[in-house]
This record gives structure tokens, sequence and C-alpha cells, in this order.
């Protein structure tokens, strides 16, 4: 897509009066006033940031953003205002948050910034410059812990240095003027692209019990409150702690809500009450609440929780891996107030944490979600009610972990893996038109390639611990997707460097034996099975034999690759299948190591689906494949195949198609997805088994059934 981004010679990154504003730092901006004599027939707003905004016009809330991006393509949102702005007096109010440090989903390179203009009857009215105001909102503090390890850090409020400042009315006596930051396309934000994905649909619900006068007022509500508990309040070192300690030692009390819907609450000192919130499934979500007659002691955390187990909710440890602790905490102010963090969140579960004492105070708690706004085109029904229950398992955890591009999880990180998107990606095209996302993830990865031309594993971010070199193979899967759905030559012809780099990288890890090895540093693959990761290994060489066998159909399809690029890499496949016979075909079966550690679902998959295997070894192999999927035990045994993780069992569909078993391929998702519906789950997981602390009920990459139902059905 061509870069059509233009600011105004005037338009330049503006930040904070202090340079070095870059921990945990929420800075709020505003522009000078504006004054329309008329309101304006179209109105325009161009903004970004580095790395999130939060945006009012007047006072109102408008949107967020950006969508994530490398700093170097900056995505830039245009929303259209043209309703918002009116005659007279104008005011434009954006919150910026920066954490000073990367991780899963942003990058930081030493600056915070915002850059915005303003096009009025197609004239450039406005733009960031110094004449803006800008103040670092001393309500957040900075001294926070993260969130988890794939994310920036948790949010602690003070209310009582909350200042009014959106509004045109509202003064702002402390704030300074802005300082230059940089050109419109200076480092770090060295190019601006627009945004591709639409901006996502917020809504409001309310929490709570029904009562006739909420359904007089039509509000609508989400989700059920399935506990409150009353306790002492728990000393502990960070409030999330707070929350997961006092939760399990309170006791089961009994809570009504009045007509309004709000909670009465008189607690004593070092007292604690818990509302424990059900929304049916995971989603991207912020509660909220209204908080009546503070007395100005009290405190509000609000947690998201994804599971119970055994009848308990499963409050994240951060001792554990992921370091998780999803709790923001609010210390209230004397009155009335809104307590509303910055940042959205995830998951199934909200929990309401009240710490005493208070007098009179009333609570009314709401959830606010957003959601990609996907057009649904193509309806799967397959005329078996357990089989359609599954399809809307799958669909449902599909739209939970969709963004501005594809998530594996809510919950827990919202990263965007670049493995994860080639299942999420034939969901998306089963159901839907709409290849935005898709396109998305290839430039994404494409644009953070390394020097040598391997690809990141998880986009836009640092996270050199998980470069995870077979997703380089999932990339070129994924061009050969887009290009099957829409013959974009140009599309091909501008990312086919990215692809020819790739290859020949990996050609350098060619061996004497003729596979390759891993790359110092870097992970080979990631599934959750317990399969030998010894070297050489066979999954991985069969990764790298199937991405080449990808991009030559690619490139007969495409036909504009230099010559020669087809029999040359038609020459290398051949040479690796034999290279991967000779070492780990044996007796009949696939061994994933030289030592005969292991044999997987996944080597002897992927050995029939890149004809490693013989026409007359394949039903064989895959008579051993279905048998282990149809086994309902999931633990591994000595002499046992080793099981495919839900993910990796998109490729074991792959080759029970490539031998058109369509059978095989409704069974096992019968058997295998159908106990995640029988069980009454709404989402699925991302392993067979997530009893690990942070194991994720809501993960997209388990929703591929959705596509592969589509393909067996449509097939018959």
């Amino acid at each position: 897509m061509p870069n059509q981004l233009v600011p105004p010679v005037t338009a330049t990154w503006i930040g904070s009066d202090h340079p070095f504003d870059l921990h945990e730092v929420y800075l709020n901006f505003r522009s000078p006033i504006l004054y329309l004599s008329t309101p304006p027939q179209d109105a325009q707003l161009f903004l970004t940031a580095d790395s999130r905004y939060r945006l009012w016009l007047n006072g109102e809330f408008l949107a967020r953003g950006p969508a994530r991006s490398w700093p170097h393509a900056q995505s830039v949102d245009q929303i259209d205002v043209t309703a918002h702005l009116r005659a007279g007096q104008n005011v434009i109010a954006v919150q910026v948050y920066q954490p000073g440090y990367s991780h899963f989903s942003y990058l930081h390179r030493g600056a915070a910034g915002l850059l915005a203009w303003l096009v009025v009857n197609g004239e450039g009215v406005l733009t960031t410059d110094a004449a803006w105001r800008v103040r670092r909102d001393p309500s957040f503090a900075a001294d926070v812990p993260r969130a988890s390890i794939y994310s920036s850090g948790v949010e602690v409020h003070h209310q009582p240095q909350q200042e009014e400042w959106v509004d045109v009315a509202a003064p702002a006596p402390n704030f300074s003027p802005a300082r230059i930051v940089a050109p419109p396309r200076g480092y770090p934000w060295t190019d601006l692209q627009p945004r591709q994905a639409p901006m996502l649909v917020e809504r409001t619900y309310l929490l709570g019990e029904d009562s006739p006068q909420r359904r007089k007022e039509s509000e609508e509500q989400k989700g059920q409150l399935i506990e409150f508990r009353r306790g002492m309040t728990m000393a502990a070192l960070d409030h999330h702690d707070a929350l997961r300690l006092g939760w399990h030692t309170a006791n089961v009390a009994e809570a009504a809500c009045d007509d309004e819907g709000f909670f009465s609450l008189d607690l004593n000192p070092n007292e604690s009450a818990y509302w424990l919130y059900d929304l049916g499934h995971d989603v991207t979500c912020q509660g909220w609440a209204e908080i009546c007659n503070g007395y100005g002691v009290e405190s509000l955390s609000i947690g998201y929780q994804e599971k119970i187990r055994n009848g308990e909710l499963v409050i994240s440890d951060p001792a554990t891996y992921c370091r998780l602790r999803l709790t923001d905490r609010f210390g209230l102010r004397p009155g009335d107030q809104i307590a509303e963090s910055f940042a959205l969140r995830g998951g199934r579960y909200l929990i309401f944490h009240v710490t005493g004492p208070t007098q009179g105070l009333r609570l009314r708690f709401h959830v606010r979600t957003a959601a990609y706004p996907l057009e649904v085109n193509r309806v799967l029904h397959t005329g078996d009610a357990e089989l359609d229950a599954i399809v809307e398992l799958c669909e449902r955890t599909f739209h939970a972990c969709l963004q501005e591009t594809f998530v594996d999880c809510v919950w827990r990180e919202s990263s965007q893996w670049l493995g994860d998107a080639l299942p999420q990606a034939l969901i998306l095209t089963s159901m839907s038109d709409d290849l935005r996302p898709l396109r998305t993830v290839i430039e994404m990865a494409a644009q953070g390639a390394y020097p040598d031309g391997v690809l990141p594993g998880v986009m836009p971010g640092e996270v050199h611990a998980y470069t995870v070199v077979d997703y380089n193979f999932t990339w070129i899967e994924l061009l050969k997707l887009y290009f099957e759905l829409t013959g974009d030559a140009d599309f091909v012809a501008a990312h086919w460097p990215v692809l020819s780099r790739i290859l020949d990288r990996f050609h350098q890890d060619v061996t004497s034996n003729g596979l390759i090895h891993s790359q110092t540093g870097r992970r080979l693959f990631l599934d959750w099975s317990p399969q030998s990761r010894k070297e050489p290994s066979a999954v991985y060489n069969f990764r790298y034999l199937w991405g080449m066998q990808q991009a030559v159909a690619l490139t007969e399809m495409w036909g504009g690759a230099e010559d020669g690029f087809i029999e040359a890499t038609r020459r290398r496949c051949e040479e690796l299948k034999q290279a991967l016979r000779s070492a780990f075909f044996v007796d009949g079966c696939w061994w994933d190591d030289l030592e005969r550690t292991t044999f997987s679902q996944l080597a002897a998959s992927f050995a029939v689906l890149t004809d490693t295997a013989t026409a007359d070894e394949r039903d064989a192999v895959l008579d051993a494949v279905v048998t282990r999927s149809l086994n309902p035990d999931d633990n591994p045994a000595d002499g046992r195949m080793v099981l495919a993780g839900p993910f990796m069992h998109h490729y074991v569909f792959e080759a029970l198609h490539h031998a058109a078993r369509r059978q095989d391929v409704i069974d096992i998702i019968r058997l295998r997805w159908g106990r995640w519906v029988r069980a009454g789950y709404p989402t699925t997981w991302e392993n067979w088994n997530v009893d690990f602390p942070d194991g994720s009920q809501c993960h997209a990459f388990s929703a591929h059934p959705r596509y592969h139902l589509g393909k067996v059905i449509g097939d018959k």
C-alpha cells in the first residue's frame, strides 16, 4: 500500500517539557483553543503516539490507539471528528502513556511523543507544535510493577490528585509548553503508515443484578455477579497480593444492589469487600466504577482473571513464570468520582476489591468491552449439533482474540506471535473477506526482520528470547495464503526479497549430514508437547522442508521469481527429504532425534504432508497419528507416540487433508474439541491441560477446527 500520509510542515512530534519523563509516564496534552465560525462539513484528525493514547474532543471521549507498530513504520489513525466539532471554541485533549521499556506489543526508543494534525473542510487548521500544553498526570504512580513479563506496568491511581483537564472550560494552570521531540519522520519514527485495521468498537455495560429500574432505562447489561465476600484486609507488598490473599480468606456474604444498580457498603478499618463477576467468556475489556460518598481513605482494586478450578477462582501468583498481576488500584478521594483505568485489559472474571473504612459508600460497577468489527459473511452449519457447538466455540475464541491484528490471548499477554497468525488467519478467511489482519501481520514481520534476515517471533517487540526460527516458514505460508486469496502480485513482489533472504539464511545452517541445526540463542519451534528438542531435530527440518515447498508453490502461482529459483529450491527439497529419511525413519517409525528418544505426531504428520513418506507408507503413518489423537489420555508414556498440542494439531489435520482422510479430521475434532463443549467451556484452551497457574482457557491458535471443519464439509 503506498504511503499517502503527508503531515503539514508545521506538524511535529511533541513531548513532555522534561526530556526524561520516560518511566511509567502518563502525559496530558491540550491543544490551543480552536475557533470555528460554523460547524465543519468535514473534519479529519490524524493522530498517533508513542506508545498509546486516549483522545477526547471537547470533553467527549472518542478513541484510543494507535495500532501496534514498529517505530520506524509508525501507525497513524485517521478519525472522523466532523460530528464532534462545534461553532465557537474547541479543544483536543490527548493522554499518552509511555512505560519507558519495551514489551511484547510495543518498542521503546528513549522518547515519548504525540503527533497530530487536524484537517477541516480540506484545510489544515491545527497541528501538534510548541503551542500545545502538557503536564505529567500526577494521579498515576510511577513506581509500579509490570502486569506480566509480556506487558507494561499495572496502574496505581491517586484519585485526590486527578485533575479536570479534557474540556474547553477546564482550567490548566499547571500545564507547560510542549517540547518539540522530532519532525514527523524524525528518529525513531522514521516513517508513518496509515492504520490498516479498523478501530475497535467499544461498548459499556452495567454489571450487577438485574433490576426493574435498569430494565426501564434500557441500559445494556453484561456479566453476572457470582459471589460477594467480606473479610479482613491483608497486609501485602502490593495491591495484587492483597487482593489474592484476601479473597481466599474472606467469607461468602450476601449483597444486593438497589434499583439503580448501586451497592451500599459500610466497612470497618482493616475490613475488605469483594465482588466477583463472570463475563461469560474472555473479552478485551476494562472494569470501572461509579462511586458516591467517598470518605477519602478507601481503596478500590480491579483484577482480571480467567478461570475457576475446583470451584475456586484462580488468582494469578506473581511468583510463577509469567509474573502475572493483572490488578489496577485506585486510592479514592472524598465525594463522588469515577474510577477508570487507562488501559484495556482482558479476561473472563472481574473482581472488585474495596478496603475500609467506609461510611455510606455507594458503588455501581461497569465493564467496557472492545471488539474488532468483523463482518462475517461465511456461516458454517454442519448439520451436526455437536460439531455446530464446536464451530461456535472456535468462533467465540477467535472473536475474543482479534484486536487490530491477531493476538493469542487477551488475558495473559495480548501479543502478536508470528506462528499463531497462521491458524488464526485460516479461521479468518473461513469466516470473512476481511484480510486486513492477515496483511498487517505479513508486513509487520517483514518490517521487523533481523539484520541476518530472520524474522521476529513476537511483533512488534524486542523479545529476542522468543526468536522462534520455524516461524519464518510460517511467514512463507502466510504470504502464499494472501496471494491465493487476492492474486496481489505487487504485494508478493514487494516481499519477495524477504522470502529469498529467509531461505538463503537457513541454507547456511545445513551441515555435512544434509540437515539444518539451530541458530545459536534461537528457539527451534514452540509446542506444548514433550517431544525431543535434541539436534538435529526432525520436526525443525520438516518445517524447513515445508517452508521451501510452500515457497515453490507460491513462485509457480506468482511467476515473478528470478530464473533458477524453482529448480534450485526443488533440488534443496529433494536433498533434505533424503537426509530426513536417512536420519529419522527407522523400522516404519519417524523419530524426533537421532537417539530415538521420542516419536511424535508432528514428525509423522510432516513426513506425510511433505511427501517424504512414500505412498505405500502413508496410511500406516497416519493410522498411528489418528490412533494417538483418538486416545483421550493426554499424558505421555514410554513407547507411546507424543501427542501434539492443540496448536500443532493444525498440521495433523493438514496431513489428513493431504491424504483425503476427512472422517478422521471430524472424529478427532469431535473427541478433542468436543470435550470442551461437553464440559461447558466457552472457548478453546492453549493446551489439553491448563492446570498450571498461568495456563489460558482462551487461545485463538487452538480455534482452527472452524477452518478445518469448513474445509471438510465443503469438500464433501
